[in-house]
């Protein structure tokens, strides 16, 4: 007791008391933190999904049913994944104003952070695609615009245009314009395969090629220049030799029919 005594004694011992007590707090800490932050992250999720169950039952289920099965009037979104609803509801295609054979793009009603819920109980549904991350559709390579218009023209310009600029299908059916179209909704509809269009998965199109046409597709509608100046819409030939037809010949015939006029007045004075 007389030796315990004296170490409480010791001037270093208050010292190591404190250097104890640090260490146990920070065992502590890392033991527990991990746990409570996972649970926060899962409470969380849940609340998502609830709130999201809420607006899905105002403004989905009349079509889609409540729990998302389907019904005559819309498909079920069991497993189409959250990119679909982010890309569906961001770009105001649903809730749709009226059944067609083409639901167009519009302005959307619901902010970022509802349709994050409609996506997240969606999501619960079933596994399917998820929203992408920023790094995945956003590249700083010059060289990916040159890769990407390759892979555009293979895969895209059949429906969406040389130039993205849309094109008409069958049925009343369209390939939208790509103009203005953010890039991580072209992402997901590479994904997804909205409406008329197929999709392209990983194991299709590897995320890397996704984000070189994403690359292109910005580039083309937003940032090159047209050095041979209209572009008539960027629509091609059948386009251009028809403005030809119409606007160049037309004043030319209506310059000779003027010519021809005035010559025969000079004539006759």
């Amino acid at each position: 007791m007389k030796k315990l005594s004296a170490r409480r004694r010791h001037p270093l011992a208050a010292l190591v008391v404190l250097l104890l007590a640090l260490a146990a707090t920070g065992g502590l800490y890392a033991a527990f933190a991990p746990a409570d932050k996972a649970q926060a992250d899962v409470a969380a999720q849940s609340l998502a999904i609830d709130e999201g169950k809420k607006l899905f039952a105002v403004g989905c289920s009349s079509c889609h049913g409540l729990n998302g099965q389907g019904s005559s009037d819309g498909p079920s979104l069991v497993g189409v994944g959250s990119a679909a609803v982010d890309f569906q509801v961001g770009t105001g295609r649903m809730p749709a104003q009226q059944p067609g054979a083409q639901v167009p793009r519009k302005k959307n009603i619901y902010s970022q952070a509802e349709i994050d819920q409609l996506a997240a109980f969606v999501a619960s549904l079933g596994p399917g695609p998820v929203i992408p991350k920023e790094e995945q559709f956003t590249s700083t390579n010059p060289e990916d615009i040159s890769k990407g218009g390759e892979l555009f023209r293979t895969n895209c310009a059949q429906c969406h245009n040389f130039a993205g600029q849309g094109g008409a299908l069958t049925k009343g059916k369209s390939a939208p314009s790509l103009e203005g179209v953010d890039a991580k909704h072209i992402y997901e509809a590479m994904q997804t395969g909205p409406q008329n269009m197929p999709s392209f998965p990983d194991t299709t199109m590897p995320e890397e090629q996704k984000k070189q046409i994403v690359a292109f597709v910005r580039h083309t509608t937003n940032d090159e220049p047209n050095p041979g100046g209209l572009t008539l819409g960027s629509l091609g030939p059948v386009t251009e030799g028809l403005f030809g037809w119409i606007f160049g010949l037309g004043t030319l015939i209506a310059v000779a029919i003027w010519v021809a006029a005035h010559t025969t007045k000079a004539k006759k004075s």
